[in-house]
């Protein structure tokens, strides 16, 4: 197995920086995901580990050895596109063993890695169908067996459930977990869906605009955000942010009519009137608490073994998400009151920094 090594990595297009300092370790073995939003960079990032975008400056190594100016072909690597990118008229054992056969690899050793790799992948029937006769997932693992074959150091996946649907995302991302478990292998993945950042990754790498804004397990970030992006685009549904003012021992949360909730414990408390943000995660409501707001439900989704409300002050603009597993006879319109633990608030400042 083989670690990935990025400091001060750059990328500039003329005067526009598109990747702006980045360092990071991606530990052999590790699976880890760079997700954030659309222009975030996390692609550019990618590829620029794939070899496909030349480096500006800082060092990239690949199990130790430096690859800014190593040619892609050359670097250990196997990537897996969105777009799958097979050949049509080949069939699915002719997909996964052409580059291979254009390594000049002996015809024994291509037959018997495309076969274990597709006894991994549950291929096995489909090895004489060409891409036209299967379905997306089938073709997304016809495109993760060609990487497998070439048993590459790192595996690289940019985006690769994003033209599948709902059901087979979810299937796919059980399947792609059940891989990295087998194969042990390094994997880095891109993803702008945090759901998939959650529940496939070892590590996330949370990017904004060029930079890394937090880099921790998925729970760690869920738990234990530096800033309230990360706190807002780790979750789903998305954590509640209110902003608020202290007063004395008490925290006003503006549009919520007036009610006041309790100052969590913090090592350094903000100062007396400082403008804030309260973030509320929807699931805190589940467990119960001291602290208690009262709320009208305006719209409640019904999910089977739990419910989504989103519910107001009454006469308030501001809506706060609650998950709830005590719903099903809630209606909209009916009064509520949601209790959660002061210590489960997360507090940012007017800078959107986290304080504890």
């Amino acid at each position: 197995m083989t670690g990935l090594t990025l400091r001060g990595l750059r990328k500039a297009y003329g005067s526009a920086e598109v990747i702006r300092g980045v360092d990071l370790d991606i530990e052999p073995g590790e699976f880890g995901v760079f997700v954030g939003p659309s222009g975030c960079g996390k692609s550019t990032l990618l590829r620029m580990v794939a070899g496909l975008e030349t480096i500006t400056s800082g060092d990239l190594a690949i199990g130790g050895r430096r690859m800014n100016d190593v040619d892609a072909s050359h670097r250990g690597i196997a990537m897996v596109f969105q777009t799958y990118a097979l050949y049509p008229h080949m069939t699915v054992r002719e997909n996964m063993g052409f580059a291979l056969k254009f390594a000049r690899t002996p015809a024994p050793e291509i037959a018997r890695r495309v076969d274990e790799a597709a006894e991994i992948l549950g291929l096995g029937q489909l090895m004489e169908r060409r891409p036209k006769d299967l379905s997306g997932g089938q073709r997304q693992r016809v495109a993760i067996g060609r990487a497998i074959v070439r048993k590459p150091d790192v595996f690289l996946f940019d985006e690769p459930l994003s033209n599948l649907d709902a059901e087979l995302r979810v299937h796919m991302r059980v399947e792609l977990a059940r891989l990295h478990r087998e194969l042990k292998a390094t994997i880095i993945y891109v993803t702008h869906d945090q759901v998939e950042a959650m529940t496939l990754a070892d590590k996330i790498v949370v990017l904004r605009d060029g930079r890394v804004e937090q880099v921790g397990a998925p729970l760690t970030l869920y738990d234990d955000p530096d800033n309230l992006f990360v706190g807002g685009f780790i979750g789903s549904p998305r954590m509640n942010a209110i902003p608020a003012t202290r007063r004395g021992d008490r925290l006003l949360p503006e549009g919520l009519g007036g009610q006041s909730l309790p100052l969590p414990p913090l090592a350094a408390p903000p100062p007396e009137g400082a403008p804030l943000t309260l973030g509320l995660r929807p699931d805190i409501f589940r467990k119960g608490g001291t602290a208690t707001l009262a709320l009208e439900a305006e719209i409640v989704e019904h999910l089977g073994g739990e419910s989504l409300i989103h519910a107001r002050q009454q006469g308030s603009e501001r809506t706060i998400t609650v998950i709830s597993d005590q719903a099903r006879d809630l209606s909209p319109g009916a009064r509520m009151q949601v209790h959660f633990d002061p210590a489960a608030m997360l507090v940012f400042d007017s800078a959107g920094r986290r304080i504890r």
